[in-house]
């Protein structure tokens, strides 16, 4: 996994990992990744946001908690 920027420095977004159809999250508090699938319950629209936000290092986890909090996977 690649690490998060954390450019505002009190992200609960710790890592991150992309694949053609999902984005792959893993929280400070939680060992385990949070999968989120464009062919999933998230959707392409907001697995496309997430990605961005994770290459920019900035707005992921507030993203999730507000738009994408209950549509991961697994």
């Amino acid at each position: 996994m690649k690490r998060y920027a954390n450019h505002s420095g009190d992200s609960g977004v710790e890592a991150y990992q992309t694949t053609a159809v999902s984005i792959f999250v893993r929280f400070r508090n939680r060992p385990e990744p949070y999968e989120y699938r464009s062919t999933g319950r998230a959707g392409p629209e907001k697995v496309a946001r997430m990605k961005a936000l994770a290459e920019a290092g900035r707005g992921l986890s507030t993203y999730i908690s507000r738009y994408a909090h209950d549509d991961y996977e697994r």
